[in-house]
This record gives structure tokens, sequence and C-alpha cells, in this order.
């Protein structure tokens, strides 16, 4: 079942991202993309003895400080209070927030140093905090850079604060539902690029790939990254909560960012080393109204920004069809691509050819030949299921 590379030439409307059925990822200005913040967050999620705590605090209608680092080199910070050096429990902390000033927990989690303490951070270091709790904490964790949990006694609300950063934690049965839906959202995500990748592989075996048949894949492939990224930050979130959504979340994403790396690597323009590296970073770095232009996708791929993506001839090296054969090691395939140019090369290659290529021997160049041909089987049983 041959695909007509005519077809290519009568299917713009196709690779819009709106007849996609693809939606903007509301994560693309999201906090926990640092990585600091997002593992403070892990530190005071459910599961946690600090979060058991805290979730103490609000139920009973307190407030709490709680700054975690090391004692010593806080101590600049803070004056009076009771020394503990106890062992963390949750329950002591819990008490101890019940009288006034803040709580200096060591950076494991592991000791309660300091209770009832008055912090007093510099006060020239601005703040857009209204409370006089949370001021003081954005202004120690802006001067020291330490982890600091606010919990506010009136609106019952818990904002952690580490070095400029600031994330205020959404209840638990909220975060729940927009990852549960973002989680349907990345299924569809997958499901449209399997048929992508599967017509992609099918276009290469026959050497009619276009650039518009690469730019669709690489487009769908990040976006369906970024929406698995946002997932694997609330899983973070929700703790020991996302046991479930984190299985789920391995099975859907499966290789999708090899895939994808393995697209740059075989398309690049300039070739699969380090270029193809510099490119990989800049599309991460593509903000959501550039990834939408596929002539910002072609520039990623070292082509002018003015090529027409649909008259554009493209040959793919073969790396990303290669990858796909069990017990193949990469340094191998990275020879048997540099030694042959192309996957057609690879494909049209003799058991001898194949043979001369270093490190690959009789049973491997056997092994690539009978790949190849399952591969190529998989891909029209797949083809068919599609229809």
């Amino acid at each position: 079942m041959a695909i007509d590379p005519k077809e290519t030439t009568e299917r713009k409307s196709d690779h819009r991202l709106g007849d996609l059925g693809f939606t903007r990822i509301p994560s693309e200005e999201d906090p926990r993309r640092n990585p600091e913040l997002l593992a403070a967050i892990a530190k005071i999620a459910p599961g946690t003895g600090l979060r058991e705590a805290v979730d103490d605090v609000i139920r009973s209608h307190e407030g709490a400080l709680i700054v975690v680092g090391d004692p010593a080199e806080l101590s600049f910070l803070y004056s009076g209070g009771i020394r503990l050096d106890a062992p963390f429990r949750p329950q002591l902390l819990y008490e101890l927030a019940k009288m006034d000033g803040a709580i200096i927990v060591d950076e494991a989690i592991k000791r309660l140093a300091w209770a009832n303490v008055q912090l007093m951070p510099d006060p020239t270091i601005p703040s857009n905090e209204t409370g006089t709790r949370h001021r003081t904490a954005e202004r120690v964790a802006k001067q020291t850079g330490a982890l600091v949990v606010s919990v506010s006694q009136q609106r019952e609300t818990v904002t952690v604060f580490v070095g400029p950063a600031r994330y205020q934690l959404d209840p638990v049965a909220d975060v729940l539902a927009k990852t549960n839906q973002a989680l349907g959202t990345l299924d569809t995500y997958r499901q449209r690029l399997e048929q992508v990748l599967t017509r992609l592989t099918a276009l290469e075996f026959q050497n009619a790939v276009v650039l518009d048949d690469v730019l669709v894949v690489l487009q769908r492939a990040e976006m369906t990254s970024r929406m698995a990224q946002r997932i694997t930050r609330d899983c973070a979130e929700l703790g020991s909560e996302g046991r479930l959504i984190r299985l789920q979340l391995e099975e859907l994403v499966g290789d999708v960012p090899g895939e994808r790396d393995a697209i740059v690597r075989d398309y690049h323009v300039l070739g699969a080393g380090e270029e193809a590296t510099v490119a990989l970073a800049e599309l991460a770095g593509l903000n959501y109204q550039e990834l939408l232009e596929f002539g910002r996708l072609a520039e990623v791929l070292g082509y002018e920004r003015g090529v027409n993506p649909l008259d554009q001839a493209v040959v793919p090296r073969g790396y990303r069809t290669l990858s796909h054969i069990p017990r193949l090691p990469e340094p191998l395939i990275l020879r048997v691509v540099s030694d042959l140019g192309s996957l057609d090369a690879v494909v049209r290659a003799s058991q001898r050819e194949l043979e001369s290529v270093e490190g690959v021997g009789a049973v491997r160049a056997r092994e690539i030949r009978e790949g190849l041909r399952r591969l190529q089987e998989h891909n029209l049983v797949d083809r068919y299921l599609q229809l």
C-alpha cells in the first residue's frame, strides 16, 4: 500500500494545529519549570512529614512560618526563640506552630532546630506580599535561598518561597482534577503523534518524504513532550497522591523524547552531530506561538525561513528507523549511517556492504536486514489499522 507523494501537497489544512486538535498548553509560564522550586514543592508534597504537619496546622485554623535550611547558616537572621535540636516529627511541628514566631528545620527535614524565633531579614529587599508573615517569608527566601513555607491563618493557603521564586499550592483535589484532564489530552496527543509517525515511516521507506511531513511530526512530538513535562510537575506536587498518574504517564509517553531527538538528527541540514544538539536546545526554547509556525520549525532544522515545506524533498539519515531494531547499539547505528549516508542506502545495502561497516559482521548485518523487513511489514499493518 504505497502512499502517493502527491497526497502530501493536498493536505495543507491537515497540518495546522487547530485542525489537529491541539490546545494551548498552560505550562508556558508555569513557575514549577524552575528545578529548585519543583524540588522544594516535592519536599512538601502529600505523603511527606512536612505536608502532614502543614495539613494539621490548616485544619486547626492556625498559621505557620517554616524555614528549611542549615540552622548555622541562617542563625544571623533570627533572634530569641527556643533551641530544640529534636528529631523531626509532624505532630511536634504542629504543636510548635501554635506559638508565635518561625520554626527552623534542617535541610534534610530530619531535625527541628529552633522554634518561636523572630526572623529579621533585610528590610530593603523588595516584596510584593501584603501580610507580615508572607512578606517575611519572601525576604528570607530571597536573602538566603532557603526554602520557606508560609501558612496563612486567614486564607488557609500554603505558599512556598525559594530564592526569588514563589508558588502557592493548590488543594490536592484541584491538582488531581487538572492532572487527569491533562492526562486525557496527552492520550489524544499521543494517538495523533502515532498516526503521523506511521505515515512518516512509510514515506521514508518509499524515499518520498517532504519537509512538511517532518515538521508536523516534530511539532506533535514537541507538544506531546511538553504536556508530559507538565504532568510530571503535577506529579511532583501531588506526591503520594500521584502514584497511579505516574504509571499512566510512563505508559503514554514511551520514547516520544527519543523519537523527537532522532527526527532532528535525521533531518537537520548540517548533520546529526553538534548542530543537531544545538537544534534540540533551540526547539526546547521555542514559545508556544513559535511552535505553531512551520517556518520557525524549519529554521530549527537549518532551513531558510521562507522555504516551502510542501515542495522541499528531504532524505532521512536513518537514525530513527535503525533505533527501532532490537539489540542494535547506538554506536553501531552511528557507524552504519555514517558509512552508508541515508536510510535508503541502508535499505538497499547488500549483506556484504553491511558487513563491511566496522563492528557489524555477518550476524549483525542479517539482523539489520531482517529488522528493516519487519519494520516495513509492521508499518504496513499499522497503516491499514488506521484506515
